[in-house]
């Protein structure tokens, strides 16, 4: 049972699932909303445009039809005329189309946001199978879209055959009126007839955005295991992950080894930390901490120490405090100034005695380190 709920798709689309549908051009689409945003625009366009268009029209009917009686014997001013109409036409039109097609942008702009894909023009062969073909034909999505189709004919067809019902007797007085005037009173009925055929389509389109909307969503969700595959490929399999980060590990302690010859001073627990130290008079404003290390690793430091003969004092609480407030090449903190000179004080006075003999110096013994630095007194 568990393994048929992790195989159902019952969550919702991740962020990077619903990025590459977009990818692919898959984004929820409305064709009725581009339908009414293009009849609203096309009544638009006629009922505030009509006179300009009627003008040019008017125009360009009276150049193409004022003809002289060297024009109507030229066999070759027909096509001429004709192509000058044409652009003129053309030209009167474009603003209007201009509108169409802004309109018709908008609206997929508004469902979808923004989306510019070549991915779907892709050919696919897969598209030509026969029997899922078949499938998409008699599926719900097919049903829906008929029944919409049908319903949206049966409302624009009624809401048209209403209007025009109305306005018959102003059909008529066509035959009787002007040209000019009789070409305004068609822009104008073509206008109104849009306006009432768009408006015919609010009720389809405020249900079909919706009903978009949660299909393109219903389509993009993922089961359960996908969910998982997805997180795991983003944030990258936890055994590599650990991997890396004990290789990281590993290099750093290697790194950090490398730096122990370069001590002045290791200072030690003595068996659970210890601590290495360097410090430049000129190159550094404090001590800084080269290498630490707890139980093992802080007996590998000692080694190394030896074989490299650094200096190592027994110094429990110091060792205890920069273990745990130190970080690995910083300064030590200000609070242990003080503790730390007079180790290193020490170190240098061992130096001297090495070179130039004299009287052996005497180890640091109750060193003055802040009881809110030393973590306990385990030994």
């Amino acid at each position: 049972m568990a393994e048929d709920s992790d195989l159902e798709k019952t969550e919702p689309a991740s962020p990077r699932r619903i990025e590459e549908a977009r990818e692919k051009g898959q984004i929820a689409r409305s064709r009725e909303l581009t339908t009414f945003a293009g009849l609203l625009a096309s009544a638009g366009g006629l009922i505030l445009m009509g006179p300009t268009l009627i003008d040019r029209l008017s125009a360009v009917m009276r150049h193409g039809l004022t003809l002289s009686r060297e024009d109507i014997f030229n066999t070759t001013l027909m096509l001429t005329r004709l192509h000058q109409a044409s652009q003129e036409i053309l030209i009167a039109f474009l603003p209007f189309l201009l509108l169409m097609a802004v309109a018709a942008v908008a609206s997929s702009i508004m469902l979808s946001g923004w989306m510019f894909s070549f991915q779907a023009l892709t050919p696919d062969i897969k598209r030509l199978n026969l029997f899922k073909g078949m499938a998409r034909m008699f599926s719900s999505h097919s049903l829906v879209e008929l029944a919409k189709a049908v319903a949206k004919s049966a409302l624009i067809g009624g809401v048209g055959a209403w209007f025009i019902w109305h306005n018959v007797d102003v059909m008529l007085s066509l035959l009787t009126i002007p040209l000019d005037e009789g070409m305004g009173q068609v822009i104008r009925l073509m206008g109104n007839t849009l306006l009432f055929v768009s408006g015919s389509m609010i009720l389809i389109v405020a249900i079909d955005v919706p009903f978009q909307l949660w299909e393109h969503s219903k389509k993009l969700k993922m089961t359960k295991e996908e969910v998982r595959k997805e997180a795991k490929e983003s944030e990258g399999d936890p055994q590599l992950k650990a991997r890396i980060r004990s290789m990281q590990r590993e290099m750093a302690r290697r790194r950090m080894m490398s730096e122990v010859p370069k001590a002045d001073v290791i200072v030690t627990n003595p068996t659970h930390y210890a601590v290495a130290l360097r410090y430049q008079d000129k190159a550094m404003s404090a001590p800084q901490v080269v290498a630490k290390g707890a139980h093992l690793l802080a007996e590998r430091i000692i080694e190394l120490g030896k074989e490299n003969r650094i200096p190592i004092l027994r110094t429990p609480p110091l060792a205890r405090a920069l273990y745990r407030h130190a970080e690995m090449g910083e300064e030590i903190p200000s609070e242990l100034y003080t503790a730390v000179a007079e180790v290193l004080a020490y170190i240098y006075q061992l130096r001297q005695y090495d070179t130039r003999g004299g009287a052996i110096p005497q180890a640091p013994g109750d060193l003055p380190v802040p009881e809110n630095l030393d973590p306990g007194t385990e030994e």
